[in-house]
């Protein structure tokens, strides 16, 4: 079903998890709820539209066949980036000032514990090398565009692009901690969630992120000029500002998701444990 929803060109995704089935009832008891999740990623609201009705009709029709009623109850929405070339530029020449975090003997101490902890031969320069390279906006964003159709305009979804709908914005990425593999190696996944909380190997990204972000708005709060193309920027692409004629309005349709169950954890004869209690109305 997933296949015939979109074209298959361009970035798009669509993830589920079923959250709640029969768990424990009977086989021969079947559950009276039973909760599907959707995760969508793509570049357009009106790809978002086409899904969410295709995933509409799925849901009636496996109702239908079953004598049961369906629920449809958005969590988030979210709208595409809006571009500010002037503000990206601030951002990076506060980059270029700074300039790619450097990873020191401590950190890579550290990452070569992991390669003997794996059975690996540990590595000099246990990195890799783009972590400490600056890369240009714009030969970063022609190797992006090599894996998209020339019509698709932006990369994917979001959060953060919420943002950029309410004032000038800019993204701007600086490498986390992450080690050269063996021609033929993966390393497993719990290796990036320990680069991720080591002091010695997260701290250079972290504080490297902060400096650009401070330089930039110290720079704006400074620069007339580069504040004022920020804004002439954001007021032209929304063709008025927040309200303008081009301007995108929250996608906020929908109830609040403020009643979803969380998880309760208890402890029983068997010990500590989770369960998702009954609390939505007709749960």
């Amino acid at each position: 079903l997933r296949e015939s929803m979109l074209p298959h060109q361009g970035g798009w995704s669509l993830s589920e998890a079923i959250l709640t089935a029969g768990q424990a009832t009977a086989d021969n008891q079947p559950a009276g709820l039973a909760e599907i999740q959707y995760m969508l990623r793509v570049p357009t609201i009106a790809m978002a539209e086409t899904v969410s009705a295709a995933l509409d009709r799925n849901a009636a029709a496996a109702a239908a066949m079953t004598g049961c009623r369906w629920e449809r109850h958005w969590v988030c929405k979210s709208r595409p980036g809006l571009a500010n070339h002037a503000i990206a530029r601030v951002v990076w020449e506060a980059m270029e000032s700074r300039g790619a975090p450097v990873w020191d003997e401590a950190a890579k101490t550290v990452a070569r514990d992991i390669q003997v902890t794996l059975g690996l031969d540990p590595m000099d320069d246990p990195f890799i090398p783009e972590m400490s390279r600056l890369i240009d906006p714009e030969a970063a964003e022609a190797i992006l565009r090599q894996d998209l159709p020339p019509s698709q305009t932006h990369s994917t979804s979001d959060d953060y692009t919420d943002m950029c709908w309410h004032a000038p914005t800019a993204r701007f990425y600086v490498a986390r901690p992450a080690l050269r593999a063996p021609s033929g190696y993966a390393y497993p996944a719990w290796v990036m969630n320990a680069l991720g909380g080591i002091r010695a190997t997260i701290d250079p990204m972290v504080e490297r992120a902060a400096e650009v972000l401070a330089l930039s708005a110290l720079r704006l709060i400074e620069d007339t000029a580069a504040r004022d193309a920020a804004w002439a920027e954001f007021e032209s692409r929304t063709g008025g500002g927040v309200g303008g004629k081009l301007w995108c309005p929250p996608q906020c349709d929908y109830d609040p998701p403020v009643h979803f169950r969380w998880p309760e954890y208890v402890t029983t004869p068997r010990g500590r444990d989770w369960w998702i209690p009954s609390t939505m109305p007709g749960a």
